[in-house]
């Protein structure tokens, strides 16, 4: 009998909700839904169909605008920071800038140190995965919300996306995010 500390496949096996076969780093546009743990609402509250942000939600919405400052092949579309979750569009524009030079035409920064023990290699931009962009976001709320305070696990483990692939099912959401607040109480996310 395995104890709780070995993994066991039965217990541990986690179904991916992601689209199998799909590239999630191409050009397109994205609808992300990012939950706190335990849907506690740690960013503020709803009042009279607007939202407040308290400071921990102030970081959420500033850690979400530094995303395509982070990452030069993202833009942002509506998003919203509610009391207890996110909701964003994402549009990844290209590619981006790869994390690893190319060793066969870029031999001059093959085992190259600066005096620090760095390699000597260009900066590179950071993963342009979805998921990728998902984490470094959810890794930069929880970073600063520690620093003001705030304890225990903020998010819940995964995040649920949506493929954008019309102009109507952008207009569609967009009008679902602008409106979200306002429909609080009728929202399946919605805690006291």
């Amino acid at each position: 009998m395995p104890t709780e500390t070995e993994y066991n496949s039965a217990l541990h096996h986690r179904r991916s909700i992601r689209l199998p076969e799909y590239d999630y780093s191409q050009v397109g546009m994205y609808f992300v839904t990012i939950c706190c743990q335990d849907m506690v609402c740690r960013f503020g509250s709803v009042v009279g169909g607007k939202i407040v942000l308290n400071e921990c939600g102030r970081i959420a919405k500033e850690c979400w605008e530094m995303t395509p400052l982070i990452r030069e092949n993202i833009d942002l579309g509506a998003f919203v920071i509610m009391p207890n979750h996110m909701h964003g569009i994402i549009h990844i524009n290209g590619r981006g800038v790869l994390h690893t030079p190319n060793l066969e035409n870029d031999s001059e920064h093959l085992d190259v140190k600066d005096n620090e023990g760095v390699f000597n290699t260009p900066l590179q931009s950071p993963k342009q995965k979805l998921g990728s962009i998902v984490r470094g976001y959810k890794s930069a709320v929880t970073k600063k919300s520690l620093q003001i305070g705030v304890s225990g696990k903020l998010w819940q483990r995964n995040y649920y996306e949506h493929v954008i692939r019309n102009e109507y099912s952008y207009q569609r959401i967009s009008e679902y995010i602008f409106n979200n607040p306002a429909q609080w109480e009728y929202d399946t996310l919605y805690r006291l």
